[in-house]
């Protein structure tokens, strides 16, 4: 039994949108055992490796880390899966991030457990109406962020990923470049702020991060005073202010593994609870508010479409193969030309290991 909830995504172009995410219901605890059971045995016999993001349910996370998969962010589960000799990768997350692991790995089959499972800044900025901007403004330099459908990547210029973004961009700031930036406008706005660089928004949002308050943030650091607080970009302006570090998914977790406070405020999806407690069982971690003092739901900052992912929708597509990535070659190579200077970028700018490294013959698309 699914519940059916609605969501309404914006575009600065088709205007008010309504999307809907199906959330499974959770197993009972003999049927929970006895599907990640399957599941394991199913992995093995269809040679498919399992990466899972940050932010799906901790049963798919375990049973990644458990199989010899990956959990981790975005851009690292496309090149991880780009590495591994298994014919199949089975991607846990939303439809962009089994787009990039079939663009760097083409010629793997490439399986989503729920292939409906999208997300709010794709589904924001559709390709035609992306096009359109982009010829409107042909003097600028083109950069998307790494949630973006591949058509939108193959019309970009550079990809980023948040932990990657403010590297870039002050680079073609500094060589004079005029930005053109999409989707996240919370995300656009900070590097713009960090940076100076000229840039034109995209006006879409992640409507998971935009739902955090400043107010309730500020009244919650007065609650726990010693609190270190980290934060996500894509959150409003607000909340990016009251922060002590700023970063993705990756950073967040490196910056509370590297904190001596015992208690840390995180403002992102509650996915990453699981994995944040996992590296740092003896500190205490509490959800930013996404609401006032009235709410039922005081912090409830979890993507519905990631939640899509569970553990019935993943036995489904290993025994039927269904929920596979189909993309068009030439469209993959174009979008992987605009990730690849992302790849070629923080090899030449971070040094010691290239992440492009894993991804052999990328460059050649």
């Amino acid at each position: 039994m699914n519940q059916t909830i609605s969501i309404q995504v914006e575009s600065p172009v088709c205007g008010t949108q309504e999307a809907w995410a199906s959330v499974p219901d959770e197993p009972a605890a003999d049927e929970r055992a006895g599907l990640m059971e399957r599941c394991r045995g199913l992995l093995a016999e269809r040679d498919a490796v399992l990466v899972a993001h940050y932010y799906v349910h901790p049963d798919l996370q375990d049973l990644a880390q458990q199989t010899g998969g990956l959990v981790a962010d975005s851009l690292e589960m496309a090149r991880f899966g780009a590495a591994q000799k298994a014919s199949t990768l089975v991607v846990a997350g939303v439809r962009f991030m089994g787009e990039t692991a079939k663009m760097l790995s083409p010629d793997k089959r490439v399986l989503m457990p729920e292939l409906d499972a999208t997300c709010s800044l794709d589904l924001g900025c559709p390709a035609p109406e992306f096009a359109a901007w982009c010829d409107a403004h042909p003097d600028r330099t083109v950069v998307v962020y790494a949630n973006t459908s591949a058509a939108v990547k193959a019309r970009a210029d550079w990809v980023v990923t948040s932990s990657c973004a403010l590297d870039i961009v002050s680079d073609l700031h500094r060589q004079g470049r005029k930005i053109l930036w999409a989707p996240d406008r919370h995300l656009g706005g900070y590097i713009q702020r960090e940076t100076g660089a000229d840039m034109l928004l995209w006006q879409g949002a992640c409507i998971v991060h935009e739902e955090f308050k400043a107010l309730e943030l500020e009244l919650l650091r007065e609650q726990y005073p010693g609190a270190l607080v980290l934060v996500h970009p894509e959150s409003p302006a607000g909340v990016i202010a009251l922060a002590d570090v700023v970063g993705s998914t990756s950073q967040i977790l490196k910056a509370a593994r590297e904190s001596d406070r015992s208690t840390i405020i995180v403002a992102t999806d509650t996915g990453m609870f699981h994995a944040l407690q996992q590296q740092n069982p003896h500190k205490r971690f509490i959800a930013a508010p996404t609401a006032g003092n009235g709410a039922t739901c005081k912090s409830c900052a979890h993507c519905p479409w990631m939640a899509m992912n569970g553990l019935r929708s993943l036995e489904h597509a290993l025994l039927s193969g269904s929920g596979e990535i189909l993309l068009d070659r030439e469209l993959g190579a174009r979008a992987r030309r605009s990730v690849q200077r992302m790849l070629d970028f923080t090899a030449s700018h971070k040094g010691a290991q290239a992440p492009g490294s894993l991804v052999p013959g990328l460059g050649a698309a």
